[in-house]
Parts: C-alpha cells; structure tokens; sequence
C-alpha cells in the first residue's frame, strides 16, 4: 500500500473512537432528559461503550494475528454500524446502553488492528513517526466531532447524531474493503489456543518496557478521559455553555492534541522516544496544575479550565504516538495480542473514571479539575521514571547490525 494510503486507513481506524465518543459528548445532557434518565445512568452509555472496547480487545488481537488483520477489521466495521443504527432508534435508556456496548465491542476491531498494522509494517522509531501522523489525522476527526455533535444535537436530535456514527462506520468498512492488503507477516494458527494465548499474555505483562508504556498510556488517557466524559455537565450544566459551544470548547481542545502530535514528529527526530515523552511529561503537569489552581482560587470559568486544558492536550499528543508504539515495540511476533492487552488496561482505567464521574459530580467544577490535577501529576511521574527506566524499544534489525 503507498504511504497516503496506510496513514489514511491509520486515521479512520484509530479516528472511529473519538468519532464514537467525541461526537456523542453533547448529546449526553439530551439523552438523559429524552430517557428519563439520571446522570449515573446516562454516563453508563459512555462506560458500556468502553468497557466492551476493552474486554473485546483481548479478543479481537488474538484473532488477527491467528486469521489476519483484514476479515477481522471488515467483521468489526459490519457490527460497528450496524450496533449503530441499533442504538440512534432506542427507546430506552437500557437499550441505548446495550447496542453502545455492541458498538464498543466492535469498534476495538478498528482500533487493535490499526495499531498492529503499524508494528507489521515499521520499525519502532519509524512507527512512532508514522503513527504521530495518523494521530493528527485523528485529532482532525476529534475537532470535528463535537461540533457536529453540537449542531446536530442542536437542530435535529440526538438520535441524527449516532446515525452518523453508522454513517463513518460505513464508510470506513468500504475503503478497508477497497483498498486494505493484509499486512500480517505470518499468521499465527495458535494466537487463540487458551494456553499459548495466556502464556502470551504473561510475557507481555511480565516486560518492563510494556509495563511502563501502558502505565504512561493508561494514565494520560484517564485524565483525558476524564475532561471527556465530566466536560459536558461541567460546561453546559454548570457553566451555562450552549451545545454549540461545547462542541467548538471539544474542537479546540481537539487542536491543541494536534499540536502535541506535530510536536511529537519533530521532537522524536531530534531527541529520540524517551526525551519527546519527558517533555511530554512537563506539559501535562503544568496543565493539570494550573487546572487545580485555578480552581481552588475560586476561579470558576470556562477559561479557567480551557486554557489549562490546552497543555495537558498537547502533552498527550506527544504521549498518545509514543506510547502505543512503544507498548507494542519488543513483540513484532504477537503485535496484535501486545496491542490488544494494552488496549484493555486504558479502558479499564477509562471504565473506572468514567463510573467515577457518573458518582461523583455535584454541581461545581471541583471534581472534572482535581481529578485532571491528579492524573496530570501520575503521568509526568511515570514519564519521568518508568518510561526513561526502561522504556527503550529493541532497535531495527538493520540497526543492530550496523
């Protein structure tokens, strides 16, 4: 495949998760008033979405390395819209909640093999390169989302939202079928048997390297998750922001990723892996300190928490490319099942803030800035230590040789 083309089938393959949250994040308020449902209930359309994302991972990598990346990936964008569809016509809060966790299951199908994608075909350095470019693609899907959200929230319903949703999925399943060629370098006929699956899992788990990778990944994700699914109630709720403008705050927020992940291109062909994340690191704990600070000083605003917000953003642009090829970097013989896993351990964290959120909002600000100010804090100490530690993927081949 020409390069325009995998970068391409990269941004809507890792696109389809902020598209599936991104552009639902207005719609939440709605939902709740049209289902009759409360806060704790209508947050748990967001946690089924991604608790299925995670547990269906561990079987979606598996699959691909043992039948190949693109019957997976063309199964996974079928449920995807179809789970879509399901879940704009609901009548209840139960059944939104069961067709988003369909949808999320699905969706780690896209998510799992583009990132194996990357390791089948790049060295690590070269992936982290290659996946940075696709990741802006992504943050160009997750500045467009909200506000489409927002508009179409806004106009039509809430319902015309996730109707686009099986409108992307659509779309990405007939270029993948257009235009993907496998990618797998060998295919692995017992990646699904239990004994060799958990003993791959064991030694995945058991590397410090993937250890501190997927401990930088999961916690910059919490905090971004966070800001995900408490932002809405927090801005339109409590600060009085329309819809509109919630979507434009996501948008922006969205652009400020893009600049950590353009960033991130020139910082690792300057200073390497670990040197782009310990910068990284410094733009998240200033983020999520001033978050806090402001905060406790009783500056209650939309600036307050945007501004702040922006660093963080941009220090999880840098983090977001490096992380997940550097999870991935030590196992070229079981990508699918290395990026399966870490996959899972970001949505359990994700899982737990968003039931977090769903309990703990009361009105104010306090939770949505503490919460960013604690991760914020988590993340620069693990990108300070762990990753520089032990965070080193092996070189190319060719490298070691030379």
């Amino acid at each position: 495949m020409p390069p325009v083309i995998i970068v391409l089938m990269l941004t809507l393959l890792l696109g389809i998760q902020p598209v599936a949250t991104d552009l639902y994040l207005p719609a939440l308020p709605t939902i709740g008033r049209a289902l009759h449902a409360n806060v704790a209930a209508t947050q748990l359309t967001l946690s089924a979405l991604i608790i299925c994302f995670g547990l269906a991972q561990l079987v979606c990598g598996p699959l691909a390395d043992r039948f190949g990346r693109r019957p997976v990936l063309i199964a996974g964008m079928a449920l995807f819209s179809v789970a879509s569809v399901g879940g704009a016509f609901s009548a209840s809060i139960e059944w939104l909640i069961a067709w988003r966790a369909l949808q999320g299951a699905a969706m780690a199908a896209a998510v799992t093999c583009g990132r194996s994608i990357v390791r089948d075909l790049f060295p690590p350095h070269e992936g982290a390169r290659v996946m940075s470019r696709a990741l802006t693609g992504l943050g160009v899907i997750a500045m467009l989302s909200p506000l489409a959200g927002g508009v179409l929230v806004q106009w039509l319903d809430w319902h015309a939202a996730l109707l686009v949703l099986a409108l992307f999925g659509a779309a990405t399943l007939g270029f993948v079928a257009w235009r993907f060629e496998e990618t797998v370098p060998e295919r692995n006929p017992r990646a699904t048997q239990l004994a060799p699956l958990l003993r791959n899992w064991a030694g995945i788990a058991a590397h410090p390297g993937f250890r501190a990778w997927v401990a930088l990944l999961s916690l910059t994700y919490g905090g971004l998750f966070l800001f995900l699914a408490g932002s809405s109630f927090v801005f339109i709720d409590v600060l009085g922001t329309s819809r509109v403008g919630y979507g434009a705050i996501m948008a922006s927020n969205s652009l400020a990723y893009i600049t950590g992940t353009w960033l991130c291109r020139r910082l690792l062909a300057s200073r390497g892996l670990r040197r782009a994340v310990r910068l990284g690191g410094a733009f998240t704990l200033a983020g999520g300190v001033g978050m806090v600070g402001l905060s406790l000083a009783g500056v209650h605003t939309v600036w307050a928490i945007l501004l702040p917000q922006w660093i963080f953003a941009v220090g999880h642009g840098i983090h977001q490319p490096c992380g997940q090829v550097g999870a991935v970097g030590p196992f070229p013989d079981k990508a699918g099942t290395a990026a399966a896993l870490s996959g899972f351990i970001m949505m359990l964290m994700a899982f737990a803030v968003g039931l977090w959120v769903g309990h703990n909002l009361n009105g104010t600000v306090l939770p949505l800035t503490l919460g960013i100010g604690a991760f914020s804090a988590a993340t620069a100490a693990v990108a300070w230590t762990l990753v520089q530690w032990h965070g080193e993927p092996p070189l190319h081949p060719a490298a070691q040789a030379a």
